[in-house]
């Protein structure tokens, strides 16, 4: 699989889409916790900048993906907080 894949006509980061499928896979209730929240936002802060690609992407996962309650709500807000810097 290379670095991007096409999702709905939209250029996804396929990395943050193999973390999000790892993350609710395995032990655990299905969900992405906070945990996983945050080695999630790792891969999405490294580069810097949020990119539209990774804006699509995560918007993709919060949309298709189960979260705990304070995994969702952490993630908002630091993706928020760090974006609003960029």
């Amino acid at each position: 699989m290379g670095y991007y894949t096409t999702i709905d006509g939209k250029k996804m980061d396929a990395y943050l889409l193999i973390m999000a499928d790892k993350a609710v896979q395995g032990t655990g209730d299905g969900r992405i916790s906070k945990k996983d929240a945050e080695a999630i936002i790792k891969l999405v802060v490294d580069g810097g900048t949020y990119t539209e690609v990774e804006k699509n992407t995560m918007e993709y996962i919060r949309d298709h993906y189960k979260w705990t309650e304070g995994a969702n709500e952490w993630f908002r807000s630091q993706i928020a907080s760090w974006a609003t810097t960029k």
